[in-house]
């Protein structure tokens, strides 16, 4: 309730400071949320959490609001996803967008209006962990197969395949065209590294989230979102990210960590081919981890969290390309190095 109180405080700072700008009536406001609760707690009598592909699972409110345009109370009934926000928007602002290629989403700038418009029978689609389900309009089929008729028991308690098998088949047959054009190719290891650089935005964060930890150091918990690097015992461990940098020149790095009294003197080394910087460690900053003490169910493979203090390693000169980025702790005077929360690279010229 206490978040769900800030919420609703910060939306209305924003809608206020547009009242005050005289902007209300030729803005977009839109509010949605992350899906699903992280644990079983109330979920509207939906059947799923997040990790699931069922409607507990992914459903999400959208709320927009555009006095001008849009009819207070106006409800849109067809389902929808985010892949619907971009050709929605461009309709409702009148933007073209760029390319050629065709969108996945559909544009329901007709509904959001209050206009009557045709509702497409259409199969959304959600997958976590290989496991699929298809939504329509009226049915969803779960990831085992099963068929639900979401109007009539939007809490998925009766399977109705035997009952409707036309519905059941024509799902199934989605589902599996679902796997062959789209799984089948994420499925493939990408090979993207992490762009840095780029003159419109200067500075590039790397989160923990994104590295690569190589010898004894260990993530502090299983699940990569809030975790950070601890554990690192060896001058010979590292952590690695894939990177491109877009623009040759010379960067400011720092890097967010904690350090123990026992292991202030630890030296800090960041390279990527031949450029090289590296910091030592003059002051302990060993905060308590934080988290357990103020949440309402255990955490279960997430990370508590510490306040992670930046740590100058200096200036480096970068060329533009591909490369490893490497940080090391090639001095460990303590029982470990630092933990690591991320790196920060700040493009200067």
């Amino acid at each position: 309730l206490a978040m769900c109180e800030n919420i609703d405080a910060n939306v209305g700072r924003v809608l206020a400071a547009l009242d005050d700008e005289k902007l209300t009536r030729q803005t977009i406001v839109i509010y949605f949320s992350d899906n699903g609760p992280n644990s079983f707690r109330w979920n509207g009598g939906l059947k799923g959490r997040k990790g699931s592909t069922d409607e507990g699972g992914v459903r999400s409110p959208l709320l927009v609001r555009w006095p001008s345009v849009v009819p207070a109370g106006t409800v849109v009934a067809p389902i929808a996803g985010a892949i619907d926000l971009l050709p929605t928007l461009a309709d409702l602002t009148g933007a073209k967008p760029v390319g050629t290629k065709p969108l996945d989403g559909v544009n329901l700038a007709a509904f959001v209006r209050g206009e009557p418009a045709a509702v497409s029978d259409r199969v959304l689609f959600q997958t976590w962990n290989r496991k699929v389900s298809g939504r329509t309009q009226t049915h969803r089929l779960d990831a085992d197969g099963k068929l639900f008729d979401m109007t009539a028991d939007p809490g998925q308690k009766t399977d109705v395949a035997a009952k409707e098998p036309t519905v059941a088949a024509r799902l199934a047959k989605a589902v599996a065209a679902f796997r062959t054009d789209v799984l089948s190719i994420t499925a493939k290891k990408e090979d993207r590294p992490f762009t840095v650089g780029y003159k419109a935005f200067p500075t590039t964060s790397l989160p923990a989230r994104d590295g690569v930890p190589h010898g004894t150091i260990r993530r502090s918990a299983g699940a990569p979102n809030c975790s950070y690097f601890t554990h690192w015992t060896k001058p010979d461990d590292s952590v690695t990210w894939e990177i491109e940098v877009a623009t040759a020149g010379r960067y400011r790095v720092e890097v967010l960590h904690t350090c123990a009294a026992a292991n202030v003197g630890a030296k800090v080394e960041l390279s990527l081919g031949n450029a090289k910087l590296s910091a030592t460690v003059t002051a302990a900053h060993d905060p308590d981890a934080y988290g357990a003490n103020h949440d309402r169910v255990p955490r279960v493979g997430e990370s508590l969290m510490k306040d992670f203090h930046p740590l100058a390693l200096g200036t480096v000169a970068l060329p533009a390309g591909r490369g490893t980025l490497t940080l090391r702790s090639p001095e460990i005077p303590g029982p470990q190095s630092i933990e690591v929360r991320g790196l920060t690279l700040t493009l200067l010229e």
